[in-house]
């Protein structure tokens, strides 16, 4: 994505973002702010941006041939009912759009030095953000609680493996839920301070009216440039050190599983078998397997597919070949994700499901929404989800620590700690 060169402003003012959402959020319905926190990642993390508008597209208009217009937003998880003959049985915390997407009337990109937009911004645009003062004194915190116990998710695991033996899944990706309830909240300063204790390469904020997607993903789901299509599973993850030589004794502990090789190669199969339906025969190709990427508080096992489009193939053929991204499903893929219906407690909603934008031109980049925060200011409800995929020789124990690793971020925002 090319910055528009049409008028730059330097940044002076460190806090300058924040005041920008805080404004978006009195004068808008929908705004999203997307930022790779300048992460070294196969084929780039997200780019730093931020959108605004009022307008929610109909179904029509995201799917559209002839939509040619940015759209952002949100692919809900049980979307994949549409797409294959599934169902969602668990009860939701909060009613949630399967599919929420906006235009932007008001576009802005940053390089960390300078902001670039389109059209000229206002005298007036620049006094209302210069009046608003920080910091909030706003309440990140919200008292949460597992909604599995840890007894429960055990003998879950052992179900899955027995599931395995009998031969109707291979691996699955097994998902636990923390909700929580609140008088008052502020996602805004939760994102911050969010983004400040994990920075991620596809941290995201999203705001639709009342409901909130406060995200710190390490992982994409898929990013088309041109002809260009690109799948990047993760699987595999262990803490980083408390000391350069823990650190680098840790990286190789992953490096080398052959269990988490093993999960990663499966959901690799299974992106590859997925981008071949729309893809030119043999143009797919593994251009990574099993790299080894540092992130603030683990390191990331991350395969890299990539593929070239057949002609004239649209966003909706490949969201209906490929959706839900595999490593949050498992494999077999439709067969697994009745499994998780029958097994998990909570209907997933937006989460594992996709962010992203999709500009003019077709070209688009989605996330995958996990280590995020989902909350609804008007029913005043958040949850966020946290899984690991299970496979026949996984530990029960140690899945369930993987778990509390990669809440614990999250945790502290919410805890206040």
């Amino acid at each position: 994505m090319e910055k528009s060169t049409s008028f730059i402003y330097p940044i002076t003012d460190p806090n300058w973002i924040e005041k920008l959402c805080r404004w978006a959020d009195l004068h808008f319905d929908f705004f999203a702010f997307t930022n790779g926190n300048a992460h070294q990642y196969p084929e780039e993390p997200f780019a730093t941006r931020f959108f605004a508008g009022h307008k929610q597209l109909a179904e029509n208009e995201i799917w559209g041939i002839s939509s040619k217009f940015q759209k952002v937003g949100i692919i809900g998880y049980d979307f994949k009912n549409h797409l294959e003959k599934l169902q969602s049985e668990n009860e939701a915390f909060f009613e949630l759009p399967e599919i929420c997407f906006f235009q932007p009337s008001f576009t802005l990109d940053f390089d960390g030095k300078n902001i670039y937009s389109e059209n000229e911004l206002s005298d007036d645009f620049w006094k209302e953000i210069a009046r608003i003062k920080l910091p909030f004194s706003a309440d990140t915190t919200c008292e949460v609680s597992p909604q599995l116990t840890k007894d429960s998710y055990l003998e879950t695991v052992n179900t899955i493996q027995n599931h395995i033996i009998e031969g109707n899944t291979y691996e699955t990706n097994f998902c636990q839920a923390y909700a929580g309830s609140f008088e008052s909240w502020d996602p805004i300063s939760a994102y911050f301070k969010l983004n400040e204790l994990s920075r991620m390469p596809f941290s995201s904020l999203f705001k639709a009216k009342s409901q909130w997607l406060v995200s710190a993903s390490p992982e994409r789901y898929l990013k088309r440039t041109g002809s260009k299509i690109i799948a990047q599973p993760i699987k595999g993850t262990i803490k980083r050190g408390k000391s350069a030589a823990e650190d680098a004794a840790n990286r190789e502990t992953l490096a080398s599983s052959e269990k988490e090789q093993a999960e990663n190669l499966m959901i690799t199969d299974l992106m590859r078998n997925d981008l071949s339906k729309v893809s030119k025969t043999g143009s797919v190709q593994v251009k990574e397997l099993f790299g080894i990427y540092p992130l603030p508080r683990v390191f990331q096992m991350i395969s890299t597919i990539v593929s070239d489009l057949k002609e004239d193939v649209t966003f909706s053929q490949i969201i209906q070949a490929s959706f839900p991204m595999g490593s949050m499903t498992g494999a077999p893929k439709i067969r697994t994700m009745e499994i998780i219906d029958e097994l998990e407690s909570f209907k997933r909603g937006w989460f594992s499901g996709a962010f992203g934008v999709i500009e003019e031109n077709g070209d688009f980049d989605f996330s995958v929404i996990i280590r995020s925060i989902i909350a609804d200011l008007e029913v005043k409800k958040l949850y966020f989800g946290v899984g690991s995929a299970i496979t026949y020789d996984a530990k029960a124990e140690q899945e369930y620590e993987e778990c509390g690793l990669k809440a614990q971020a999250i945790l502290e925002v919410l805890r206040g700690n």
